[in-house]
């Protein structure tokens, strides 16, 4: 797949998949292409050449309302709660599009027992939560639309150690509990093979390795990666 801004491709002949029940992370440096190859992997972009296929159908051509019907999220690496509205409200929104009001009662209970903080804190304003706890938030978000599917751009972005691993425990279990697909996009190299399964390096708009997280977390370097 090519991808990138008006007519200069920024993104080159990159080819990437990811499981039902598996994480896959995406690294790279700033630049390197990672969130220019999520955004046309979700429909903000269209690819320049290739396709993106979902679910065995070429999606290439749908819009982020479609793929999120079908069963994808994408949270971004900034802007990605609204800040003026209190949390519970937040994550109804994720669930705009479920009619049912006990399967969305079922979704947020998923939330609440993944992270209990939006439980006890429901009717604080989002903006008033620490960037930590938005971050968590932004993830209870993508969990209420039931995707199969989930796109996280640095989810440690700005966010402390404990609150990393906590979001990361999160989205295993909820690739080895409900068989969610999740792919991440990370600079930090650490936090990034936590509980990754496999890994894509991206460098200057390429996919440059792809290998298993347990291949790359016994190698003694990766700068030559980067």
């Amino acid at each position: 797949m090519h991808a990138g801004y008006r007519r200069r491709a920024v993104v080159y002949d990159v080819s990437m998949s990811v499981r039902a029940g598996e994480i896959v992370t995406v690294l790279g440096h700033n630049g390197a292409g990672k969130t220019t190859t999520m955004k046309t992997a979700f429909g903000l972009l269209r690819p320049m050449q290739g396709k993106v296929t979902y679910l065995g159908e070429d999606v290439s051509n749908a819009n982020c309302a479609r793929r999120v019907a079908m069963g994808m999220s994408y949270t971004p690496a900034e802007r990605f709660v609204f800040p003026d509205l209190p949390v519970h409200v937040n994550l109804r929104l994720g669930a705009l599009r479920e009619p049912s009001r006990e399967e969305r009662a079922r979704r947020a209970e998923r939330v609440y027992e993944l992270f209990p903080i939006l439980q006890e804190r429901g009717d604080q304003l989002a903006g008033t939560f620490s960037g930590g706890q938005q971050r968590i938030l932004s993830v209870g978000m993508a969990l209420m639309s039931d995707p199969k599917l989930m796109l996280f751009d640095e989810p440690s972005l700005g966010v402390s150690p404990a609150i990393v691993q906590q979001i990361l425990t999160a989205l295993r279990r909820m690739a080895d509990e409900d068989g969610r697909a999740i792919v991440m996009l990370e600079q930090n190299v650490g936090h990034a093979l936590r509980e990754a399964d496999r890994v894509y390096v991206m460098r200057s708009g390429s996919v440059i390795l792809e290998e298993s997280a347990e291949e790359m977390r016994q190698r003694e370097h990766w700068w030559d990666l980067f």
